[in-house]
């Protein structure tokens, strides 16, 4: 397609940019382009625009570092948590050894002693503060 504006002239007026076609009025082809701001300067709607997508854009960069930020950090909690799991998975079976090879036995000497020790203590505690 040829260019439209092509033998056509262009007028610049208050209202706005307005092409005009100074050819036969038999070519279809011609087209008339007009702009028409309603109260305002589109140049200064432009620099308004690109100032609001400069701010966008700074508020985009902003957020995509704190979700990297938090990803690295829900990274770093992940691995201490693995780290923990695994240390009570090991103390764990480090106990349950010990309890067999010990006796179980021995482990209900321990509790039973334990249990008289803390019956014995809140008896002392119940006569001394008692009076």
């Amino acid at each position: 397609m040829a260019n439209p504006f092509h033998g056509s002239h262009t007028l610049r007026s208050r209202e706005g940019l307005i092409a005009r076609s100074t050819a036969a009025p038999e070519r279809s082809e011609e087209i008339q382009l007009q702009i028409d701001p309603m109260h305002g300067d589109l140049d200064e709607s432009i620099t308004g625009l690109r100032g609001q997508i400069r701010r966008l854009k700074g508020v985009a960069q902003e957020i995509e570092t704190e979700a990297q930020f938090q990803k690295d950090f829900i990274s770093k909690l992940q691995m201490t948590l693995i780290k923990a799991q695994a240390g009570l998975k090991n103390n764990i079976r480090k106990m349950n050894r010990r309890i067999i090879q010990q006796g179980s036995n021995h482990v209900v000497v321990h509790v039973a002693l334990f249990a008289l020790l803390c019956f014995f203590a809140v008896y002392l505690w119940s006569k001394f503060h008692s009076t």
